[in-house]
């Protein structure tokens, strides 16, 4: 949404593709279809070209066993050969997000291909409080609910599990045949969604 954010204030064309797209059954298909993504790219610019999960494509090179392994190593070639052919002049801007930025390949991280390298943690206090109004503004709660006693626990929350905490405190609250949420269903939502270990997942009963 960011990125969205980002082409919208700038008036540029908007291209959204997510790294394991470039994966495909035959060989060649893969660095072919980046090709078309920045010709089209050029096409249309001023264009940004954002590619989300980027891991599925970049990560570190290593001697590859399998025919899988050395496709992906020529769709990571590919990237780095179109990315090192713009100029100034292209107004063709390249963004990239992951969640595990420790294993991409340091040569799609050197300056001139990827010149800044953004980190977003987990949200502050201040931060939690204003997505759960944010998300919330637009839910039917009930007056007993105070959100400040979720936002002070400690647990580091994302923005999507802030998100998921507040569907499921709906949905519960629908299966009560209730139209308002109350604190209980945050609560269960809140369980649901943080207090439970790796493996154990809550299921719709």
């Amino acid at each position: 949404m960011l990125v969205k954010a980002v082409a919208h204030h700038t008036t540029a064309s908007f291209i959204r593709v997510v790294g394991s797209e470039f994966v495909q059954k035959y060989l060649g298909e893969g660095p072919r279809m980046v090709r078309d993504v920045f010709r089209l790219a050029r096409e249309n610019s001023p264009s940004i070209v954002f590619i989300d999960e980027i891991d599925a494509i970049a990560t570190k090179r290593f001697d590859a066993q399998t025919g899988a392994d050395r496709e992906v190593q020529r769709i990571l070639l590919e990237l780095l050969n179109q990315m090192d052919g713009f100029d100034q002049t292209s107004n063709v801007k390249v963004i990239m997000a992951t969640n595990r930025a420790d294993t991409l390949d340091p040569a799609l991280l050197r300056p001139g291909r990827l010149d800044r390298k953004i980190e977003f943690p987990t949200p502050d206090r201040r931060q939690k409080r204003l997505i759960f109004q944010t998300i919330t503004s637009k839910m039917n709660l009930s007056e007993e609910v105070d959100l400040e006693e979720f936002v002070s626990r400690p647990d580091k929350l994302s923005g999507a599990e802030i998100a998921a905490i507040c569907q499921e405190a709906g949905m519960h609250a629908v299966r009560k045949n209730r139209y308002v949420i109350l604190s209980k269903d945050l609560e269960k939502g809140y369980k649901a969604n943080v207090k439970k270990e790796d493996s154990n997942f809550e299921f719709y009963k």
